[in-house]
């Protein structure tokens, strides 16, 4: 099993850091391998709907999305945690994940995704659902926990203080450890789900 984690905060050994390490020791003694990537202070810009990755299968803009989307191919799992900004997720984050998951063509129905928020007071639930949009686009089955994965904190280190946030996120890789085992499982025996040809129907015509 391998899990993907991406850290959308710009500091190195943040709160968002602090959360991630709880769930990296769970995946570790679940025997999960774990590969995480810092992108909060990397320079990477948005989508500009070229569409040239529909003709080359890469991005046009070779930067970290290129680089992530054959690990993010090999893996079992994706975390992607923000702190939060303006009760919304770091826009460089953003920016990352809306060109990794649009232009990448390879199947992602089953891997099992997850999202952490990071805060100091509130935003916390509504970052917690727009990550979890780019799960739900893509067939991939959403990993819970005891409550919405939010950690508190604003200086470095406050984290540590939030016990029921840091109990929430290592309950998470449990339950995400879980569930790609038995997905890996379940595919052994019974495949993934039946495909139908994808019907697109536009508002305006």
């Amino acid at each position: 099993m391998k899990v993907l984690m991406i850290n959308g905060s710009p500091r190195k050994n943040g709160n968002t850091a602090a959360a991630l390490a709880q769930m990296e020791a769970v995946f570790a003694q679940e025997g999960v391998e774990v590969q995480t990537v810092q992108v909060g202070g990397m320079d990477i810009r948005g989508c500009i709907a070229c569409n040239s990755c529909g003709r080359t299968g890469r991005c046009a803009f070779d930067d970290a999305v290129n680089e992530l989307a054959p690990v993010f191919a090999e893996s079992d799992g994706l975390v992607v945690a923000s702190p939060v900004y303006f009760a919304s997720a770091n826009a460089t984050l953003i920016a990352l994940l809306d060109r990794l998951f649009y232009s990448t063509a390879f199947d992602k129905t089953m891997k099992v995704g997850a999202c952490v928020a990071v805060a100091r007071r509130g935003g916390v639930t509504a970052t917690f659902d727009e990550l979890n949009k780019y799960f739900t686009i893509s067939g991939m089955p959403v990993a819970s926990s005891q409550y919405w994965n939010g950690v508190h904190g604003t200086a470095p280190g406050e984290a540590a203080q939030d016990a029921e946030g840091l109990q929430t996120v290592r309950v998470l890789a449990r339950n995400m450890a879980f569930l790609m085992k038995s997905i890996a499982l379940g595919r052994e025996k019974y495949g993934l789900p039946e495909k139908e040809p994808f019907q697109r129907t536009n508002f305006i015509r």
